[in-house]
């Protein structure tokens, strides 16, 4: 009987390796383009774009029906979660695939997200669910590490209100040098030293920059010694010593509001913070007060919580902000990335072969090591 129910629960475990026969029907959710979308016939990541794979998906017999209408028990995402096979999310518009998602999706075998960051999905309800959840790992890495060093930049410059003068037809020169800075000598220090945060390390080399990092594991020595960084094991320890912050961890049970008051508050006076990974690190109240009493000097990125961002969010309108949508990573050429992944693990889900390993963020039960 035992070993029956352990066959039973392995069966479970391990459907994710072979798609059942015949037609899928495979729902997408992506922000919607509009107008923009047929001035780039690169611009895949859209809903009119759905990744660039209609024609391949419907030839093969298969159902792709894609939305940008993810929120509520009548959006369009909803009524198919009943009988839906594959659900392909992403980042930037996220379909927050909850426990009650996952319990009425009877069908569903397999999450994919198009680009990187799974959070906006109960993974622990997946694993015990049984289903496989995977992104397309490294796809984005590149876009987000330049965004983030452009973000730097903007704030240690002061540049934004200088952008503002220029279309408002002032000009004060002093309204924007009086905090504006080089970045040359500056401490910057990264929390998370993972894909995205090893490239911003090694693009800030030539700025002369003093380089820190916090993480769960030590660089390679090479890697450190070639990049000059310094491993800070205590987070607590580091931020005092950081005339910039760069958030760079994924969004775990850990993370959620790792930066509060109380941490904020250790952070050093006149610090700037940018922060492209996700909204829900921070504490949103905290982080616009610290703004507002000038504890933080600049806060920029392009991730919030909840995406879309309402528009009374306190973010929008603290002082010294340089916020955007959630961008960074879906660059045109980040999309082609993207998709041409997502279409990878499609083509071998359907033949019943594995992913490239690193991809993986639930498998046969068990969460990636970044989400533990």
């Amino acid at each position: 009987m035992a070993g029956a129910a352990t066959s039973a629960i392995k069966s479970v475990l391990t459907r994710h390796l072979h798609a059942s026969p015949g037609s899928k029907k495979i729902v997408g959710v992506f922000y919607k383009a509009n107008e923009y979308a047929a001035l780039n016939p690169n611009f895949v990541g859209c809903v009119e774009g759905a990744l660039g794979i209609r024609d391949w998906l419907e030839s093969q017999g298969h159902q792709y029906i894609v939305t940008d209408d993810k929120e509520g028990p009548n959006s369009e995402l909803e009524k198919h979660i009943p009988d839906l096979h594959v659900l392909i999310t992403t980042p930037f518009h996220p379909a927050y695939v909850t426990a009650e998602r996952i319990k009425k999706a009877k069908n569903l075998q397999l999450l994919l997200t198009a680009g990187i960051g799974s959070d906006h999905i109960d993974l622990p309800a997946a694993a015990a669910a049984g289903l496989t959840v995977a992104e397309v790992t490294g796809s984005n890495v590149v876009s987000v590490a330049e965004d983030e060093l452009m973000r730097i930049l903007i704030l240690v410059r002061n540049f934004l209100p200088g952008y503002h003068q220029a279309i408002s037809g002032e000009w004060n020169v002093a309204a924007i040098a009086h905090r504006a800075y080089d970045l040359e000598g500056k401490t910057v220090g990264t929390v998370g030293a993972g894909r995205i945060g090893k490239l911003l390390l090694q693009r800030l080399k030539p700025f002369n920059c003093n380089l820190l990092y916090h993480d769960r594991l030590k660089m390679d020595p090479e890697l450190e010694n070639q990049i000059g960084a310094k491993f800070e094991e205590d987070l607590d320890a580091m931020l005092p010593k950081c005339d910039i912050i760069v958030i760079n961890t994924p969004l775990t049970d850990k993370t959620r509001g790792l930066f509060d008051k109380d941490r904020i508050a250790k952070c050093k006076k006149g610090v700037l913070i940018v922060n492209n990974a996700r909204g829900a690190i921070m504490d949103t109240q905290a982080v616009a007060d610290a703004c507002s009493s000038g504890h933080v000097a600049g806060y920029s990125g392009d991730v919030w919580f909840p995406q879309p961002a309402p528009k009374d969010h306190p973010w929008r309108y603290m002082p010294n902000h340089a916020m955007t949508p959630h961008i960074s990573g879906t660059t045109i050429d980040a999309q082609l990335r993207y998709a041409a992944g997502t279409k990878d693990m499609l083509e071998r889900y359907f033949k019943g072969e594995e992913f490239p390993s690193q991809n993986y963020i639930v498998k046969e039960g068990k969460l990636a090591s970044q989400y533990q």
